[in-house]
């Protein structure tokens, strides 16, 4: 029996987003961003910038008898779009765009109707919270740093 669907979920994540058509051109990363920073739109999973965890958690028995266990995990994510010119409101319409398709990826569709449990992985998933972050040095630069908020029974 797995000690946490943790592992599991942020795989699936990364499969979802990896195979979404809107986000070919999009780097997904798995983690922190590498030495090369030349892609001009990323998302990063189990990552933010200027964050500590990848993944915060809490477990409890889900009932009496301690069978089984209810898992509650936020995954920390960042999506950014970065450009040579000093357009900030274009970075920030990209940043936003490339987030809205993460939270359309995590909807249930005709096509994916398993994606709110990420595959099956988890009870639900969802996109619950965001910070804009905004830089301007060798072009514009838009960050957001948002939480994919799951629910899982172990």
């Amino acid at each position: 029996m797995a000690t946490s669907r943790v592992p599991a979920a942020v795989d699936a994540l990364l499969g979802i987003l990896r195979a979404r058509p809107a986000l070919v051109d999009v780097e997904i990363v798995d983690g922190p961003p590498v030495v090369n920073l030349t892609a001009l739109q990323r998302i990063h999973v189990g990552w933010s910038a200027g964050g500590e965890a990848a993944v915060s958690l809490q477990q409890e028995f889900n009932g009496a008898g301690a069978r089984t266990r209810d898992e509650a995990f936020a995954i920390t994510c960042y999506a950014e779009a970065r450009s040579g010119d000093k357009d900030m409101a274009a970075r920030r319409s990209e940043v936003f765009a490339l987030v809205g398709e993460v939270e359309q990826a995590l909807r249930a569709s005709e096509e994916s109707p398993e994606a709110p449990t990420l595959n099956g992985v988890v009870l639900w998933a969802h996109l619950t919270a965001g910070d804009l972050l905004q830089q301007q040095a060798e072009g514009s630069l838009a960050g957001l740093a948002f939480t994919v908020t799951c629910q899982a029974r172990i």
